[in-house]
Order: structure tokens, then sequence, then C-alpha cells
């Protein structure tokens, strides 16, 4: 059981990424899933969420506009696609829920993590 994300990689300013979240050993239908980064020296940072339906989702301030969550159920895989990405955009990215699952977004308390995977964005 366990979420595993992807996608990352070392690009330039302006240029695109798209991370996966790809959830093994159970079902994301009823899962709300969130997107946190963290870079050296900072805190933890909620940057997306998405509610179980698709229906409801968050961003934080410093990436709205640019990055957009998504869902694909059949798949059982959450998405970030982030377009313009910035040098301040640089950070470990990690896809997390609840266990047992919230189907609205919560931004905060996650007790479910995948490993992260490495962004960085050079000037």
């Amino acid at each position: 059981v366990q979420l595993q994300a992807s996608g990352g990689g070392l690009v330039q300013a302006g240029e695109s990424l798209r991370l996966s979240c790809a959830a093994s050993g159970f079902s994301l239908d009823a899962y709300s899933i969130g997107w946190v980064r963290q870079a050296p020296g900072k805190e933890r940072e909620a940057v997306s969420c998405i509610s179980s339906s698709g229906g409801s989702t968050y961003y934080a301030d410093s990436v709205k506009g640019r990055f957009t969550i998504s869902r694909d159920n059949a798949k059982n895989t959450i998405y970030l696609q982030m377009n313009s990405l910035k040098p301040e955009d640089t950070a470990v990215y990690y896809c997390a829920t609840h266990k047992p699952p919230r189907r609205l977004c919560t931004r905060s308390n996650y007790d479910f993590w995948g490993q992260g995977t490495q962004v960085t964005v050079s000037s």
C-alpha cells in the first residue's frame, strides 16, 4: 500500500513538468489528495489539493494560475501539471492523503505520504 510520486526533473525557468502520484494496493476513489513541497531550509508548503470527486480543488497563491491538479480514478493516479516554472518552485514534491480517507481537501495534517520527487528549476 503506497503512493508513488514521479515526474520530477531539472528544467529551465518558464518550462513545464507534469508530476504523477500513483496509488498501489488501494483505490484512490474515496481519497482527496494533496501535493506538498519542501525546499531546503524552508517549511513544507501545501501546493494543491483535489477532492475525491475532482470537483473541488485548492491552490496556494504561489502557484495559482500556473499549476493544475487533476485525477484519473480509472488509472488510480493524480497529476500536477506545472507550467511557467520558476526557480522558487524548486523543491521536493510529495503527494499525500489521509487514512481513513477524507473526500474533501484538508491541506494539512496528512498522515499517509508518498516518497518525494525532486523538481529543480534553473534560472
